[in-house]
């Protein structure tokens, strides 16, 4: 008799289902006499094949295969002409109200895109005006790259958004990484903000153009991933419902990762707690006295107010992403967010050593000529706990590379088996029916069924309970 193979769940790269007598794994696309590996039809024949699949598939990209032999009477059922299916309409007479929603999210993705791009050139048009003191940040080394760091990592998360039309979770990926860079410069600017207001001077228009490319850029991102959570199917049943599932939410993680999730965490709290101490060191020597002092600059908690505020909202921010990436499913969303977050750390560890490396006279207020007149010697560097600091920004990047390559755990029930068609006679996966592939022709139902296996019907094979295995936790 002709064989074929019934898939139940399909990836990237493989697709799972059932053949005859056995579970199996097919490259996507590849004949049914060349599976990948196969399992006895039984119960823990399942769930050593499903656990095989979620291992060497790509995490997040798992979706249950719906059967195309719907049947004039399912149809019927839900109000769908055989036309209709041809065509891709929705069932249940949904066209016209997911057809609008579709439009609606994607104008909405649209908007956001153009507030990110807007947000973008805003930020380079403030590098040239006025920022503070009068001088424009183009002619302060130490500062400049630092902005055009940002500037840099909001017109990358444009990219994905842009491909959203093509690819729609693309749009959620450029979102976080771009709201992640966002939580943390907030604080930077509110820095900057109270450096100007307790110095008596006024708003520069550079960091005013420049504070309004921030909130363009954050508004931006934020529509774009509310829109992509709207315009994306939702994905099968799961512990978070179908649409947070299919969006991503913090989720709890397996004990498998807790470990290097506790670490990442912990990471973040270095980070932010090695961010609040003087981070420059000043060296004086007075040749005629023969005295030589060591100043230390830069303590967040010695500054006014505002600027105290600015720097802990930049503290709250570092470690509330390192929580909410370490609990983010899937987890190379949690990524995103992550690297976003990782951007500003970076840029700011580098715009120290920039100020370092420059003659640091001007800081107490003499030029080389009459340092050297006065024989005064000036030297500058950096503290250690500058230095702790940079190591907890690479454990953060290392972290990010980690969610971004680990591997999800999968999710199968303990009995992921339900009564099949043919009450205590045998047992099937339960759920909807799958897709076959292969030949179309009717499968041999003259060889006799074992008690405990799963009946040949290409229609009794299903995608577990409630929907199927959940999607694997990654």
């Amino acid at each position: 008799m002709p064989e074929k193979a019934i898939i139940s769940h399909r990836g990237e790269k493989y697709e799972i289902g059932r053949g005859k007598r056995f579970y199996g794994i097919w490259v996507v696309g590849a004949p049914y006499e060349a599976p990948v590996d196969r399992w006895p039809e039984t119960r823990d024949g399942w769930e050593q094949a499903w656990t095989r699949f979620a291992t060497v598939e790509v995490p997040g990209t798992i979706a249950p295969v719906r059967s195309q032999r719907a049947g004039l009477a399912s149809m019927l059922k839900s109000g769908r002409t055989a036309a209709d299916a041809a065509n891709g309409a929705p069932a249940n007479g949904a066209a016209p109200g997911a057809a609008a929603a579709g439009r609606r999210g994607g104008t909405a993705l649209l908007v956001g895109e153009g507030l990110l791009v807007l947000g973008v050139v805003l930020g380079l048009a403030g590098l040239f005006p006025a920022y503070a003191g009068g001088q424009s940040l183009l002619s302060q080394g130490d500062q400049v790259v630092p902005h055009l760091c940002y500037v840099i990592g909001w017109a990358i998360a444009a990219g994905p958004i842009a491909l959203s039309v093509s690819r729609p979770r693309a749009a959620r990926l450029g979102a976080l990484f771009a709201l992640g860079l966002s939580a943390v410069t907030l604080g930077l600017f509110v820095s900057d903000v109270g450096e100007v207001v307790s110095g008596g001077a006024s708003l520069g228009t550079g960091l005013v153009v420049s504070l309004l490319g921030w909130l363009a850029c954050t508004a931006g991102a934020a529509i774009a991933l509310l829109a992509s959570c709207r315009d994306t199917e939702p994905a099968s049943p799961g512990p978070l419902g179908s649409a947070s599932a299919e969006c991503g939410w913090p989720a709890k993680p397996s004990r498998s990762h807790l470990g290097p999730l506790a670490l990442l965490v912990l990471a973040g709290i270095g980070t932010a707690a090695a961010f609040a101490p003087s981070w420059d060191s000043y060296t004086v020597a007075q040749a005629s006295l023969g005295t030589v002092k060591t100043i230390q600059e830069g303590n967040a908690f010695s500054n006014p107010g505002l600027m105290i505020a600015g720097s802990v909202a930049v503290m709250v921010a570092i470690v509330v992403v390192a929580v909410l990436a370490a609990l983010w499913r899937p987890a190379r969303q949690g990524a995103l967010l992550l690297a976003g977050a990782i951007i500003p750390l970076a840029a700011q560890a580098v715009s120290a050593l920039i100020q370092v490396s420059q003659p640091a006279y001007g800081f107490f207020g003499l030029t080389q000529a009459q340092a050297a007149q006065d024989g005064v010697t000036i030297s500058s560097g950096v503290t250690p706990i500058f230095w702790v600091y940079c190591v907890f920004v690479v454990s953060l990047l290392i972290s990010c590379a980690w969610l971004l390559t680990a591997p999800g755990r999968p999710n199968v029930p303990v009995s992921p088996w339900g009564p099949s068609p043919l009450g205590d006679a045998g047992w099937a996966p339960a759920g909807p029916a799958a897709q076959t592939v292969g030949d179309t022709a009717d499968t041999d139902q003259t060889d006799p069924e074992p008690v405990d296996a799963a009946p040949t019907d290409a229609e009794s094979f299903a995608t577990g309970p409630a929907g199927g295995p959940a999607t694997p936790d990654v």
